[in-house]
């Protein structure tokens, strides 16, 4: 069997799914698969985002704060140095990739990539970080790219096309579709009543992290035109972090304004139930699947710093990318919601696009992209 190490210098909870089943899905392809994680650094440790495997390597990794920044080593145990491939994260600041990638020019050991080929939520892209991250793009085997923006990108900088694997970045939303479809009448009533939005009332939503990105100021901004030319309108807010405080003080003289904090689980699913449309003029990134599965259309803006899997979202066909200012994002989703044939059309497409980027789908492909690296002759 061919050997296989993953390095992620810390394990997310939500990729411990996705690690399980590429496990399977490679000893089915004749790989052995093996996970190798760190632990978060002292300011991540606050995200409370780290998941456990038991069969994952766990290594300490040596990490130095420089500045606003994290450098990492992560130690390649000597049992996974045979590997006949390490698949690294495109990240500049973890510094043990560099042996790995220099030791490339003379090792029969295959190296891959696996990252969105730029920062696209970097406030400097033509700064010094971004060049030596593009120095580096094309010297390695394999890409395993997020998105079909990342496939672009490598190909504009003449990668092979052959060698790249666009895996379509996802996340586990079983659970999620089956909440959505629990759901009871009564319970999407009773929280009509809660925000105080009648039936027929046009419900806004925004479902996040409350942080810098997320263009909160102008959110509300914009929700105070929609609300001028729609009175029953109402948003929604669920959610918390570093910026709630712009939601707060926006609800003390907003009364169709409502926050309700963090929600999950079925009370999460109830609001997308309730809500017409997803309001997010902010970043983008992986929770567009929740807008996919529940059948929610998205609305966001071409100019924030959305994350890789803005790629996912079409303008005008399951879901809205607007261009222009707080002026034309409401009226964007007035006229949305002011047509329902439209309104209608998008929303089956979301919930098409549902099962196209799915964990299972993301699954196969990586496995295939892992088969194809491992037995293609070493340049």
């Amino acid at each position: 069997m061919k050997k296989v190490v993953i390095c992620q210098h810390r394990l997310m909870h939500y990729r411990t799914t996705l690690f399980d089943r590429l496990r399977d899905a490679c000893r089915e392809r004749q790989i052995e698969l093996h996970l190798l994680h760190g632990q978060a650094t002292r300011r991540e440790l606050v995200k409370k985002d780290e998941g456990t495997l038991p069969w994952a390597h766990k290594v300490v990794n040596r990490v130095w704060e420089v500045g606003a920044r994290d450098l990492i080593w992560q130690p390649l145990p000597p049992s996974l140095r045979d590997a006949d491939l390490v698949v690294l994260m495109q990240e500049n600041r973890i510094f043990s990739n560099y042996p790995l990638l220099l030791a490339r020019l003379w090792s029969d050991r295959r190296i891959g990539y696996w990252g969105h080929g730029v920062n696209f939520q970097s406030v400097a892209p033509n700064g010094l970080r971004e060049k030596w991250k593009r120095l580096l793009l094309t010297r390695v085997d394999w890409w395993f790219a997020y998105t079909e923006m990342t496939v672009n990108i490598l190909q504009g900088s003449g990668y092979p096309a052959e060698r790249i694997t666009q895996l379509d970045n996802a996340i586990d939303n079983q659970a999620f579709e089956r909440d959505l479809a629990a759901v009871t009448n009564v319970q999407i009533q009773s929280l009509r009543r809660e925000i105080d939005a009648p039936e027929g009332a046009p419900v806004g939503l925004f479902c996040g992290s409350l942080y810098a990105d997320k263009r909160l100021e102008y959110m509300v901004d914009a929700a105070d035109r929609i609300h001028a030319t729609l009175p029953a309108f109402r948003l929604l807010v669920i959610g918390d972090g570093p910026n709630a405080e712009v939601i707060r003080n926006a609800m003390t003289t907003r009364p169709w304004l409502k926050w309700l904090g963090v929600r999950k689980g079925l009370s999460k699913a109830s609001c997308f139930r309730v809500a017409d449309v997803v309001i997010n003029p902010g970043a983008v990134g992986l929770h567009v699947l929740d807008s996919f599965c529940s059948g929610v259309p998205m609305i966001t803006t071409a100019e924030a710093l959305h994350g890789p899997e803005v790629a996912y979202l079409k303008n005008g066909v399951n879901g809205l990318v607007v261009q222009g200012g707080v002026d034309r994002y409401a009226e964007s989703v007035v006229g949305l919601l002011n047509d329902p044939v439209k309104l209608s059309l998008i929303k089956q497409a979301a919930l098409h696009d549902a099962s196209r980027y799915s964990l299972t789908n993301m699954v196969e492909r990586f496995a295939d992209g892992l088969a194809r690296c491992v037995a293609m002759p070493k340049n």
